[in-house]
């Protein structure tokens, strides 16, 4: 709080403060006081008027002040009302009181809408739990009643189900806290499972895979990794061509675990590798291949960013794509495993 903003607010009372000492001032000469008293008065006037100006705006100053220093400090902004002091003036408890209302109709509107996330939320789920189902059965239809457009459903149903299961991820992510457990887990059952789920397409497309030094446990999520690893394989099979080869190796320095897979597709342009894990960012690739949603690689980072892991992709166009998984050592995960 600036003295010389302060002044400015208070232009107009000074103003009357004046032309009152001038009208005292004029009344004493009016009955002929003596002017030594005349003075006398006019500094004890003064001196009293200074005194309570100065501290008016002492009191004002340290609390908006101290406001101002919070509020600089504070990440959430909302939270100011609970970390100042209530002032002892009344334009400061009225700013006080009005803070605390707005903040307390904020905490209501946000309580009904974190409701209605959780609600959608989990009809999300449940709606995705349930469209597993037919899903299963047409895959099973095709499997038992082959005929010429089989591949076709079958290739377009895996792509339904591959982009219920990024939905799936997607809302878990938003709020995950119950969502995953962290455990100590072999990176070599969940790329098998991930690789059978997938044979149908590495069959197809006669994609070769090479897999070593994966018999190596980290602390993650089986289920979560498993899709983010899915999503990977995925890419890599959309983006290798036929008779492709794509490699998947862990490597182990002191506390930290690298996953590794590694295709001889068609490459990232290198204007595009910082932008992979952008939201619906799709890219050259994803308008000259099958259409891409672009949310893949963003929900892979998302739910890494929560599991405590790190991924990186790197590429050169024509020749290769990398993305690696860093799994590191955790000390409380570490007490609780």
């Amino acid at each position: 709080m600036k003295y010389k903003e302060y002044i400015k607010d208070k232009i107009f009372p000074i103003i009357l403060t004046i032309l009152t000492l001038f009208l005292i001032t004029s009344f004493l000469i009016a009955f002929k006081l003596e002017i030594d008293k005349i003075i006398s008065i006019q500094i004890i006037f003064l001196i009293f008027i200074i005194t309570i100006h100065l501290y008016d705006y002492l009191r004002k100053r340290n609390f908006y002040n101290k406001m101002n220093e919070i509020l600089e400090k504070l990440d959430k902004k909302y939270l100011l009302q609970e970390t100042i002091t209530k002032p002892n003036f009344y334009e400061g408890m009225i700013l006080y009181d009005t803070l605390y209302t707005c903040n307390k109709a904020m905490i209501e509107y946000l309580n009904t809408y974190k409701y209605n996330i959780k609600d959608f939320k989990e009809y999300i789920e449940m709606w995705i739990h349930e469209v597993k189902a037919p899903i299963a059965s047409i895959l099973l239809i095709t499997h038992n009643n082959q005929d010429k457009n089989t591949k076709k459903i079958k290739e377009q149903v895996k792509k339904i189900e591959n982009y219920t299961e990024q939905v799936l991820y997607y809302v878990r992510s938003e709020n995950s806290s119950q969502d995953y457990l962290i455990k100590r887990h072999n990176l070599d059952n969940i790329i098998n499972n991930v690789i059978i789920s997938n044979k149908d397409d590495l069959i197809l497309k006669k994609i070769k895979i090479e897999i070593k030094n994966i018999n190596v446990t980290v602390l993650t999520d089986a289920k979560w990794l498993e899709f983010i690893i899915n999503q990977i394989i995925n890419n890599s099979i959309k983006y290798t061509p036929n008779q492709g080869i794509i490699q998947i190796y862990a490597s182990k320095d002191n506390h930290q675990v690298t996953l590794t897979i590694e295709d001889n597709g068609i490459g990232i342009p290198k204007e595009d590798i910082k932008k992979v894990f952008q939201k619906t960012f799709t890219g050259y690739n994803g308008h000259i291949t099958s259409k891409s949603t672009g949310m893949g690689l963003y929900i892979c980072q998302k739910l890494c960013q929560k599991l405590g892991h790190k991924i990186i992709v790197t590429s050169k166009q024509n020749k290769y794509t990398k993305v690696s998984i860093i799994f590191n050592e955790n000390d409380y995960y570490s007490v609780l495993k």
